[in-house]
């Protein structure tokens, strides 16, 4: 097994998942997601795991939806991000357009969700790392492929709906998992000087 800065640096988003069936270690990934820091420790999150076709495809209706108005359009005229020439972020959107038709065929969806009450309260942004743990930390050290995706969310009442929520839940983000077509390999990112500052804002970090 990699040890966990390999795993960290080459944890590739994976849009392009098998539809073969995950075993049961699919355990391993949601432990990692509930041994994350979460915020005052109150562990409100909650992790419906999704292996229903119709669930999942009344989800990706809303998915695609988001996509043809919203996604598309702007991944067509945006510039690539730092670290990614223009060539490799055509081959990302054409992975996204590839995981929007075929959303609902990966064999298992985590849905990470917070019970916050009928008014939320942003906390999604503080329990972030359980995703990030299931993702980088779990999937990935088990050879497994996902992608952190909130498309979803353009869409919230209605994909919330489709996943069958109750009043007082509310999702932040879904993992669909999977065996990967692709390889892991490094992440495209900039360079640590260009976003690590020290002590002041745009002083260089010197050890960077």
């Amino acid at each position: 097994m990699p040890d966990l800065f390999e795993i960290i640096e080459s944890c590739r988003a994976m849009r392009r998942l098998k539809p073969d069936p995950v075993p049961v270690i699919i355990s391993k990934i949601l432990r990692a997601g509930s041994c994350a820091p979460n915020g005052g420790n109150t562990q409100k999150w909650r992790f419906p795991g999704h292996q229903d076709p119709k669930i999942k495809k009344a989800v990706q209706v809303w998915y695609k939806k988001a996509f043809d108005e919203v996604i598309g359009p702007r991944y067509l005229t945006s510039e690539p991000p730092p670290g990614v020439t223009k060539e490799r972020y055509l081959r990302q959107h054409a992975a996204v357009d590839y995981l929007t038709d075929h959303f609902h065929e990966a064999p298992v969806w985590i849905v990470a969700c917070l019970e916050d009450g009928p008014s939320p309260t942003g906390q999604p942004f503080v329990d972030l790392p359980g995703v990030q743990n299931m993702g980088a930390g779990g999937a990935r050290a088990l050879g497994l492929g996902t992608t952190l995706t909130t498309r979803h969310l353009l869409f919230e009442k209605e994909a919330e709906a489709a996943l069958g929520l109750p009043s007082g839940v509310h999702s932040y983000a879904i993992l669909p998992i999977g065996y990967p077509m692709g390889k892991f390999g490094p992440v495209g990112r900039g360079p640590l000087g260009e976003i690590v500052y020290q002590d002041r804002w745009g002083e260089p970090y010197r050890t960077v």
